[in-house]
């Protein structure tokens, strides 16, 4: 596989495990402009700072890595957000590859290495260094 450009999402692991389940991702409740960044092939890896949405207990792990295998966003049939009324998202096509998760602490990422890093992944998408990418599939790969 070889990746020239990659991207962090950040989504709870419930989220991510419908998003895998479907083959698509959805960020930042389903806005557009987030999805739109991302190019067919792309590389994307998923990093849960939490199991459920909402929840304050943290993960901290990568929950899924996959390749973006579509050329534009499409909107999703409308869905409810509770209380945030309802949505028709914005959604990309991924081919999500069979891994397990990996815990954050586990892993050295050019990603972590400047002070507040997590501070960026507040905004939902964040590049990845495609070196990054590597390493995640790398370790994340079932065998």
């Amino acid at each position: 596989m070889n990746i020239q450009r990659a991207w962090l999402g950040v989504v709870s692991a419930d989220h991510t495990q419908r998003a895998v389940q479907g083959g698509f991702i959805q960020l930042n409740h389903g806005k557009r402009y987030g999805v739109a960044r991302l190019r067919q092939g792309d590389g994307f890896a998923i990093y849960s700072p939490t199991e459920r949405y909402l929840e304050k207990r943290p993960l901290r792990a990568f929950t899924a890595l996959g390749v973006v295998v579509d050329e534009a966003p499409y909107q999703a049939e409308p869905m409810s957000m509770g209380d945030r009324g309802t949505i028709q998202p914005w959604r990309r096509r991924i081919e999500f590859l069979p891994v397990r998760r990996a815990a954050l602490h586990d892993l050295a990422l050019e990603l972590t290495q400047s002070p507040n890093w997590g501070y960026q992944l507040r905004r939902g998408l964040v590049p990845l260094d495609p070196a990054d990418f590597e390493k995640l599939r790398e370790t994340m790969s079932i065998p």
